[in-house]
C-alpha cells in the first residue's frame, strides 16, 4: 500500500473552492487549518499566533478566543473561495485564522510596540508600533492579493484568505471594544 503523500492529504483535507460550493467536503472548513506544507508554515503561523494570540485571548477570554479563533478562519475561508471561485487547488494552514488574531490585535491594542527584527545591512531589534506593523502587512497582502486577481499570477499562497481573515478580526474586535470599557485593554 503506497503511504499518502502531502498532495493527497492536501486534495483530501484541504478546502477546494469549487468543490465546497458545489456542496462537497464542506468539513474542509476545519480540517484545512490543521494543515500546513512545511515546518516553515507551520513556524510562521505559530510565530504569529504566539506574538499576537495571547493578548488578544486576554482580551476575549479562553471561550471567546476558540470561537473567535474559528469564525476568523470560516470568514477567511469565505473570502478565499470567493475570489477563486473555479480554483481546484486546496487552501491549507492556519494563517487566516491567524489573520484574524492580527485584526482584532490592531482594534483592541493599536498602541502597543512590538518587537521587530528590520533587516539594514545589520539586523536591529526595533520597537514598531502595531498599527504601523500591521497596517504595512495588511497592505502588502492587499498589494499581492490584488496582483493574483489582476494579473493571474499564480501562487501557493492565499492573500485573500489573510484578507478576509484580518477584516473579520477587525469586525470582531470592534464588536468586542465596544461591549467592553477602555479601561480594559
Amino acid at each position: 500500500m503506497e503511504s499518502p503523500t502531502l498532495q493527497h492529504i492536501s486534495l483530501k483535507y484541504g478546502l477546494i473552492p469549487n468543490e465546497v460550493l458545489q456542496g462537497q467536503q464542506l468539513f474542509t472548513f476545519v480540517t484545512s487549518m490543521f494543515m500546513h506544507a512545511d515546518l516553515w508554515h507551520l513556524g510562521g503561523n505559530m510565530l504569529y499566533l504566539h506574538i499576537f494570540g495571547d493578548n488578544v485571548e486576554d482580551g476575549f477570554g479562553h471561550w471567546r478566543f476558540f470561537l473567535f479563533y474559528f469564525l476568523s478562519g470560516f470568514a477567511a475561508s469565505m473570502f478565499f473561495i470567493l475570489t477563486n471561485i473555479n480554483s481546484s487547488d486546496p487552501a491549507i494552514g492556519a494563517s487566516g485564522a491567524i489573520s484574524g488574531v492580527l485584526g482584532a490585535y490592531l482594534v483592541l491594542y493599536p498602541k502597543a510596540r512590538v518587537l521587530t527584527l528590520v533587516f539594514l545591512g545589520w539586523i536591529f531589534p526595533v520597537l514598531i508600533p502595531a498599527i504601523f506593523l500591521l497596517g504595512f502587512w495588511f497592505i502588502l497582502q492587499l498589494l499581492y492579493g490584488m496582483l493574483t486577481l489582476g494579473l493571474g499570477a499564480i501562487t501557493s499562497i492565499a492573500y485573500w484568505a489573510h484578507i478576509g481573515g484580518f477584516i473579520a478580526g477587525l469586525l470582531f474586535g470592534l464588536a468586542w471594544r465596544s461591549r467592553r470599557s477602555k479601561r480594559d485593554f
